[in-house]
Formats: C-alpha cells, sequence, structure tokens
C-alpha cells in the first residue's frame, strides 16, 4: 500500500465496512508502485502532470492491497488515454480510486432528490461524530455518487494497532450511530440505510460485554467461543438470567451512545447541515474540504 496505515471504506445503504490490515500491503514494483522508506510513492511507468498531488494521493489510498495499488494505476492510465490526456491527471486518479472502492458510476440510476438529500446528511452525521470524537477514525472522503449496488460510500483511516481500548469502542459505536441520528434530527423519520451500521453496533455492543470481558455487571468473563463458533457448545455457557443480564446491559450500552451521539450531533447541528449541503452541491469532498467548513480536528488519533 501507500502508506503503512488500515483503511476503511464504507458504503451507503448497505453502509458495508472493508477493512483492510497492513498485512495486505506489499511491494508492487513492477507495476510502477511501491513504498520507499519516507512512506511516499513512485509512479514509475505513469506519467503524471502538475496536478497530481502524490502526498494526498498516498493518503486517499491507506492500506490498499498490491492488486488495488495496480487497479488505480492502470485504470487512471486507461482514463487518462480515454480522455485523450497527454498524461494522467488528478482527476483520472481520483475516477480510478472511485471505480476501485466502489465500482462504475451508475449514471443510469436516477436517485430521487428526498432520498439524496437523506444520503447526504446521513453521511455527514457520521462524518460530523468521528470528527468531534477523540478515539473515532476521522474522514479522508465522502461521496453521494451511486456506483456499483451503493448510492455512495465514506473513506476513513483508523492508525494501526493490535489492541482495542474500550473507550475507542465505544466512540466508534457513536460513529455508527450518527447515521441514523442525524435522519431523525432533520427529517424526524428512520430509513432503512442504517441497517449496516445498527449490525455493526449490535456486534461490537455484545462483544464488549460478552467477549471482552468489560462490563461491570457481567465481569471478566468471556464468552468468545460460543459467540464466534456457536457449534462449539450444545447450549448456552450461561444461565437464562445471564442472557436476560446480557441483553439488558448491551441495551443500556447502546442507549448510552446513543443519547452521546445524539446530544454531540444538536450541538453541531449547523455543522452537520453545511456539510451535507456542500455533499449535495459536489457529491464528493474531501479531508480538505472538511476542515474548512467545520474547522480543525482537534484530536490527531
Amino acid at each position: 500500500g501507500f502508506l503503512k496505515k488500515e483503511s476503511r471504506f464504507r458504503k451507503v445503504w448497505r453502509d458495508r465496512w472493508v477493512v483492510l490490515t497492513t498485512s495486505f500491503i506489499y511491494t508492487f514494483e513492477n507495476q510502477g508502485v511501491y513504498r520507499n522508506p519516507t512512506e511516499t510513492i513512485d509512479v514509475k511507468k505513469i506519467k503524471t502532470d502538475e496536478s497530481v498531488d502524490i502526498k494526498r494521493l498516498s493518503e486517499q489510498t491507506a492500506g490498499f492491497s498490491a492488486a488495488e495499488i495496480a487497479n488505480v494505476c492502470n485504470e487512471a492510465a486507461l482514463l487518462a488515454a480515454r480522455n485523450k490526456h497527454e498524461k494522467v491527471t488528478w482527476s483520472d486518479f481520483q475516477e480510478a480510486m472511485d471505480r476501485t472502492i466502489g465500482g462504475i458510476e451508475k449514471r443510469s440510476r436516477i436517485i430521487p432528490e428526498e432520498e439524496r438529500k437523506i444520503i447526504a446528511y446521513h453521511e455527514a452525521g457520521h462524518a460530523v461524530v468521528s470528527w468531534f470524537l477523540k478515539y473515532a477514525h476521522p474522514l479522508l472522503k465522502v461521496t453521494i455518487i451511486s456506483r456499483g449496488e451503493a448510492l455512495g460510500y465514506a473513506q476513513y483511516t483508523p492508525k494501526e494497532q493490535f489492541i482495542r481500548k474500550k473507550e475507542e469502542m465505544i466512540d466508534e459505536l457513536c460513529s455508527y450511530l450518527g447515521g441514523r441520528i442525524s435522519e431523525e434530527i432533520f427529517f424526524e423519520t428512520q430509513s432503512s440505510g442504517a441497517v449496516n451500521d445498527l449490525e455493526n453496533v449490535c456486534k461490537i455492543a455484545y462483544n464488549i460485554v460478552t467477549v471482552y470481558g468489560m462490563n461491570d455487571k457481567i465481569g471478566s468473563i468471556s464468552f468468545n467461543r460460543y459467540f464466534n463458533q456457536r457449534e462449539m457448545y450444545e447450549g448456552k455457557p450461561y444461565s437464562e438470567d445471564t442472557a436476560k443480564l446480557i441483553d439488558k446491559e448491551v441495551r443500556s450500552l447502546v442507549d448510552m451512545c446513543y443519547k452521546r451521539t445524539q446530544k454531540l450531533l444538536e450541538n453541531k447541528k449547523e455543522q452537520v447541515k453545511n456539510l451535507a449541503e456542500e455533499l449535495l452541491e459536489k457529491e464528493v469532498i474531501y479531508k480538505e474540504d472538511v476542515e474548512k467548513i467545520i474547522g480543525a480536528r482537534e484530536f490527531f488519533y
């Protein structure tokens, strides 16, 4: 990959997160791309013009696998040739990365303006929550252009780590809830677009309570084998009373995160609106745009 970091890509409505860890990062010199000791890239076989910002490109492709890097470079070169560019431009690279992450743009898919607005505010909610929470992963890029099966996607870059603290997982829970709560605040309704977010919330919350032993009432006990490989047990390795307590503690945790996220978005309502309107106008915004709209991020994590 271009940088020694993970990267996550979330697709709107399906909202699926793909985590690419540094174990997928390899040298791919024969494709014209490699990572040198200073963590930059060298595009050997591609002629690029002055608009191509290598550092910014590195940030946007953090965690890409060797195959994805090759796809981006090859796709960018093909797009440049198709558009009759003498050299590969920044816009060629951007379109190539969008195709690699989300697929080909669905120009034939006409999204009603009302749904398009919900998508924008949904993603703006995620972005604002991630921006203002210490342990959440900051936004790199978000788009509402329809590609493949997705109506848009957002890209975040978390730091490389091997263990996680409870505080980090709670901030992640809040980030996942940001889209749904933003919809509720601005449209006073709920959409099916948050289904994948809610699935991830449920998974993380149950892991905190039952797998990582991070709940005071359940205690330092892990039911990891049961929750990850159900065939390991004929029945639950705990009583019905404990099962009820687990459900109660998971609900309590999610409710706490929900209220915390709701309070944050209510306080940052103007920033969410500005970000969503910018997204509706431009369809694609980057970290630099977010900084101009809502200010520099306080936390560097």
